[in-house]
């Protein structure tokens, strides 16, 4: 279903705020399960939106970070993040999840340890995911698995970028969530029966294009989980 941000999801004490996804602009989400935090897709405001959500306690307890793919409306918010981080003194280790060849992750980390290296007070560890194996952090079991995401290059074409979805289970609740991809078999599994599918619609048109799902597409995955939430949707 179709609504405004932000949208919010809470079953028992596990849930899901999505301050926006907005194609070009900026994705933000916050996974909570009781006392445990995780970002997800920290764009540009990622930052002002914990602030106000969460506050300056609760962000420093932020243990794991999310990511998707690469491109800037997914990834824009990591360095003000990781600079408040250490400014209000975070002790506690942050590891950020990725997929291996998200060089715009790699390259903001290394950009931020040399300038911070000698300042910093937690460890950040990067996590890079070779295969779409199960693992578990803090009682939350994590499923990535692999979508088709592409970008334009300069000449007109396309290249295929490493991109992942991610399906959170915590105490048999599933929330899935596909991140940018166009219309895939892998999406469809992990979506189907989910307590909710988050599900990106950001293409225009009919026209299969690689990069997005259309209106459709996704509404078709999505009736599939018992909830869903469409994002990344044109304005």
């Amino acid at each position: 279903m179709e609504n405004k941000y932000p949208l919010t999801w809470k079953k028992n004490d596990f849930s899901i705020k999505i301050f926006c996804s907005i194609p070009n602009i900026a994705t933000g989400i916050l996974l909570r399960a009781d006392d445990v935090y995780f970002v997800v897709d920290p764009g540009d405001g990622i930052l002002r939106d914990l602030h106000s959500e969460i506050g300056i306690k609760q962000i420093l307890k932020i243990s794991d970070i999310f990511v998707t793919h690469g491109h800037h409306d997914h990834v824009g918010g990591v360095w003000s993040l990781l600079t408040y981080l250490r400014v209000m003194k975070k002790e506690t280790p942050l590891i950020i999840h990725y997929p291996k060849g998200c060089v715009e992750i790699e390259s903001i980390y290394s950009a931020f340890e040399k300038v911070y290296f000698k300042t910093l007070t937690y460890a950040i560890i990067l996590k890079p995911v070779k295969e779409p194996k199960r693992f578990s952090r803090k009682n939350i079991i994590i499923k990535p698995f692999p979508v088709i995401h592409k970008e334009f290059l300069n000449d007109g074409l396309k290249r295929e970028v490493p991109a992942l979805g991610y399906k959170f289970t915590y105490k048999n609740i599933k929330i899935c969530y596909g991140g940018d991809t166009a219309y895939c078999e892998e999406l469809v599994k992990q979506a189907k029966n989910s307590d909710l599918a988050i599900i990106e619609a950001g293409h225009e048109d009919e026209e299969p294009d690689e990069m997005h799902m259309t209106l459709s597409e996704a509404k078709s995955i999505g009736k599939t989980a018992k909830q869903y939430f469409l994002v990344h949707v044109p304005e």
